[in-house]
């Protein structure tokens, strides 16, 4: 049974309320779709010079239409993301640390998975300062990790290992053509299925021949 799971590889930036609601949408799906869900921490700046894309903010029209377009997800999807949209800078520490926890923990994805739930509450649900270091120490006490732990993985997050690793998976997203976050891609039968964004669950269970049943899973 373990060989015929299909991998899904999340490449997501925290900056992204999208990734959030894909990514919740996704662990909740984890255990009734057949996949092995992997996470791909990325940078969404980087993904974007490297397509040549232009972020949405930028965008008076486009900004005001997520600022609505976020409300209504964060209803239907049960993520508790809060907008307006304040500023958000200096995001790249964060998923360097988010990538120092990726790497060291390697298996199941168990720490990345609620260090990065952490994180988002953190930017998108009580709107905390994440340039401060002090933000991404209590995400990781939050998730589980001891304060040795988490000063480790502080440490770690500023090798070159972590710089370089971040720039790979953010390369990986660009060689599967992405253009922003969240990207998915999906392995079926040794081909790559690529979506982009949280609201293509449906197209993506159709093609991996697995049942869409709305954003909660159990509840349906």
């Amino acid at each position: 049974m373990a060989s015929s799971r299909k991998m899904v590889e999340f490449f997501y930036d925290i900056v992204s309320p999208y990734s959030w609601m894909a990514f919740e949408v996704l662990c909740r799906y984890r255990n009734v779709w057949n996949i092995d869900l992997k996470f791909k921490p990325a940078l969404l700046g980087g993904v974007f010079r490297g397509s040549g894309n232009q972020e949405p903010g930028l965008v008076q029209n486009k900004f005001s239409y997520m600022v609505t377009d976020l409300k209504q997800l964060s209803e239907f999807f049960g993520v508790p993301v809060n907008p307006p949209l304040p500023g958000k800078k200096g995001t790249l520490n964060m998923m360097r640390f988010v990538t120092a926890v990726a790497e060291k923990e390697k298996e199941r994805g168990v720490l990345v998975e609620r260090v990065s739930r952490e994180l988002w509450k953190n930017i998108w649900s009580t709107h905390q300062d994440i340039t401060h270091p002090a933000s991404l120490t209590e995400a990781g006490l939050k998730a589980g990790l001891s304060a040795n732990e988490v000063e480790e993985l502080l440490i770690l997050s500023k090798s070159q290992q972590i710089k370089d690793k971040l720039k790979s998976v953010t390369q990986e997203a660009l060689d599967y053509q992405s253009f922003g976050l969240p990207f998915i891609v999906c392995h079926v039968n040794g081909k790559a299925e690529v979506f982009f964004g949280s609201d293509r669950f449906e197209l993506m269970a159709h093609r991996i021949g697995e049942k869409w049943v709305g954003p909660h899973p159990v509840k349906s």
